[in-house]
């Protein structure tokens, strides 16, 4: 089913979605979403009521889940915000430009919203909470957990690592009992592999700044998401890595519009 909305009707879907508890409702893998003024929504169940995915593009997401609204890394490059739903919680990978905007934020952000980031993005946006990699918070009713976000291989024409150790993060949000897991910036690295019991999985795939699609495809072997989506992809054809799993049955590879 494909469906074209204007941004507006787009905005009163989206605050529909978690005012009503998402009735619509992926019972099962193989459930195709509607496209909606170039957004696509997954819709999952969960312990907590249903969580629905708005895959904005390229490294931003909103999820809304228990009447709550979750913006990760928005941009305004993607999305007029002040047509969507403001946000009770907001999460940032790092701190280059394509992942925080301070205008983004400002937009989103209300009396009562939480904003969760690392320590460089505190720097540039007043009146959030640091979470540094490896550190667990629970807020607004889900727990975050920060994973290490870096490159191994991949640097800059200096020699440097686009993404060095210990600044960045990726993030398991943890609805009820399912984990979701959003990689940030990274490579296929020990501590992404190490992972476990990962429900859903956002693996980045931007060439020369993150992985391959043989390192995401690696790293999930490693880690066995039930289902992995390719974001932040840019060039990169994202059927390569439903190519490199096409062996794995226990994970399931779904493609959206994240370039």
């Amino acid at each position: 089913m494909k469906t074209n909305y204007s941004l507006p009707l787009m905005a009163a879907l989206i605050t529909a979605v978690f005012i009503s508890g998402c009735k619509k409702t992926a019972e099962n893998p193989s459930y195709q979403p509607p496209v909606e003024s170039g957004f696509e929504m997954d819709i999952f169940k969960t312990t907590l009521g249903d969580l629905a995915i708005t895959f904005i593009g390229h490294g931003t997401l909103i999820m809304t889940c228990n009447d709550k609204v979750i913006h990760i890394d928005p941009w305004t490059n993607l999305a007029d915000y002040a047509q969507l739903p403001k946000a009770d919680l907001i999460l940032i990978t790092h701190e280059h430009g394509d992942h925080l905007d301070p205008a983004a934020i400002a937009q989103l952000r209300k009396e009562t919203t939480s904003l969760v980031l690392t320590k460089q993005c505190a720097q540039s946006v007043p009146n959030g909470q640091v979470l540094e990699n490896g550190q667990t918070l629970r807020i607004k009713g889900f727990e975050i957990e920060a994973v290490p976000a870096y490159n191994l291989v991949h640097k800059n024409k200096e020699g440097r690592p686009f993404h060095p150790k210990g600044v960045g993060n990726g993030y398991i949000i943890t609805f009820g009992k399912t984990r979701v897991y959003i990689a940030g910036d990274t490579e296929n690295t020990p501590e992404m592999k190490a992972l476990r019991d990962i429900d859903i999985a956002f693996l980045p795939m931007n060439l020369p700044y993150t992985m391959t699609p043989e390192m995401a495809a690696d790293a999930a072997v490693a880690f066995r998401p039930k289902i992995l989506y390719p974001y932040h992809y840019g060039q990169t054809n994202p059927q390569a890595l439903v190519n490199l799993l096409s062996d794995q049955k226990d994970i399931q590879v779904r493609i959206r519009k994240l370039q």
